[in-house]
């Protein structure tokens, strides 16, 4: 039997769920489609389980330098089944969140595949949902007024780097480690690559990281890769860029090895596994998009500023449409597509608004154009940079490495972007984010009273050093 809907949601991840959620509450009758588990990449195989082995790191790797702070311990040892026990639990707290949110919102929950049908006898025009569901159950038909998709995305690989899951591996695969390896390879120093590398390390695994271009982190400020590749070196990752993997060498046997070419010269590198992390792919195919009129292009879906595919009534948000593929930039365009469905004329998301965040250690994060991008568009600008060595809390926390960088229109003072390497700068990037809301001048940054002591004070004194006024440098 056919059900109708004012809209039914296409994936149940963080952009999906948080659209759904916002629909109901504009009083629409919501269906979601959810082949997995409710929240996604992000909550199963992202966001969330990675951060939370990335906290057990921190804590192992701070635990044999307790001595630094006046605390004697024997050398710790670390139990890895007890940290994916940890993580698991994580993830399942927040699975049943979000299972609880759907039931207060009034949204069905169908288990299965969803696919999107042409003009058929229940719709003169494509949107129609066929649900495949899990239970083997007869497909579900679902008649929507609006469809969203937001079927996200899966790891890439290299043409001849097959994965196996075990000893090459994604991120998804790399997750569900039962024990550590001794060494690894990471191919991509990308942000899933440095979190990895950074990662692994504090656990102590000895890391490769292969990066095709000439800097990890190549979308970052100059200055923050820079910085970011001597911190990694610091902690004993080994950094190979301008390397050029031939996938065609690569060898497993008990172990994998594989050749790149650097300097042009040949390389061999080998080690217990390797993990491949070169980006993501939409999940376009198989959803039905062959019986409609939306245009992909480049692997991804074409949308206007509200999400409107070219059929009018189908939306499309998160990493199916490609961009900054971020969970928190998913969720918005989310909420921005079903208020314009809601015609509640919502205000099309700014990506130089967008705080973006690497949770390695230190950590990374940034808004706006760097410094680059901002020569690059024809500004004349001004630059202001505080080191977290001259702030009080960063003596006490014993993490000191890294900086705050503001970069502002020379001529008109306007605050262009902002740049963070450092302790909790993730926390941190707020603050930034709004002043670019607010179109704000370094000089209304710097207004802002930041207490004393505070990591935070560092924006404060990047922001008066913009015009030379920073007070501890």
């Amino acid at each position: 039997m056919a059900q109708e809907y004012d809209l039914v949601v296409l994936g149940g991840g963080t952009g999906g769920y948080v659209a759904a959620i916002r629909a109901s509450k504009l009083g629409l009758k919501v269906a979601m489609v959810e082949k997995r588990e409710l929240g996604g990449t992000c909550l199963h195989r992202g966001c969330i389980p990675s951060k939370a082995l990335l906290r057990s790191a921190e804590v192992f790797r701070q635990t044999k330098e307790a001595g630094h702070y006046g605390i004697m311990t024997e050398q710790p040892t670390l139990n890895f089944t007890k940290v994916q026990e940890r993580k698991q639990s994580i993830v399942d707290t927040l699975h049943k969140g979000v299972q609880g949110l759907m039931k207060k919102g009034k949204i069905d929950v169908y288990e299965g595949f969803g696919r999107i049908l042409g003009p058929s006898i229940f719709s003169p025009t494509a949107g129609t949902i066929s649900v495949e569901m899990n239970n083997g159950e007869e497909n579900e038909m679902l008649i929507p007024k609006n469809v969203l998709i937001a079927t996200g995305s899966s790891p890439k690989s290299l043409p001849g780097l097959e994965v196996d899951g075990d000893f090459v591996m994604t991120s998804d695969d790399a997750l569900q480690m039962e024990e550590l390896p001794k060494s690894i390879i990471i191919v991509g120093g990308g942000v899933i690559g440095i979190e990895w590398a950074s990662m692994l390390a504090d656990f102590g695994v000895e890391v490769t990281v292969l990066e095709y271009l000439p800097k990890i982190l190549p979308t970052e400020d100059h200055e923050v890769s820079k910085d970011m590749q001597k911190q990694m070196k610091k902690k004993g990752v080994n950094i190979i860029t301008g390397a050029k993997v031939m996938a065609d060498t690569l060898n497993r046997n008990e172990g994998v090895s594989i050749q790149a070419e650097v300097d042009s010269e040949t390389v061999t590198y080998e080690a217990e596994k390797m993990l491949v992390s070169v980006g993501r792919s939409a999940n376009v195919t198989n959803i039905g998009l062959e019986n409609t009129d939306i245009v992909v292009e480049n692997g991804v879906i074409e949308t206007n500023k509200y999400y409107q595919t070219k059929e009018s009534h189908i939306y499309a948000i998160g990493d199916v449409i490609g961009g900054m593929q971020l969970a928190h930039v998913a969720s918005h365009e989310g909420m921005i597509a079903v208020e314009h469905m809601a015609n509640q004329n919502p205000h099309p998301m700014n990506p130089e608004q967008v705080p973006t965040c690497i949770y390695s250690n230190p950590e990374v994060a940034s808004v706006g154009l760097t410094e680059e991008q901002a020569k690059d568009q024809g500004y004349e600008i001004k630059v202001g940079k505080f080191p977290f060595q001259a702030i009080g809390k960063a003596l006490v926390f014993g993490e000191t490495d890294g900086f705050v960088k503001i970069i502002a229109d020379k001529d008109s003072d306007d605050l262009l972007g902002v740049h963070m390497v450092g302790p909790h700068v993730t926390d941190m990037i707020s603050e930034a984010g709004l002043a670019k809301v607010l179109d704000a001048t370094p000089w209304e940054i710097a207004e802002s009273i930041h207490p004393h002591p505070t990591l935070a004070e560092a924006i404060g004194e990047a922001a008066m050093a913009v015009d030379g006024n920073q007070i501890h440098g």
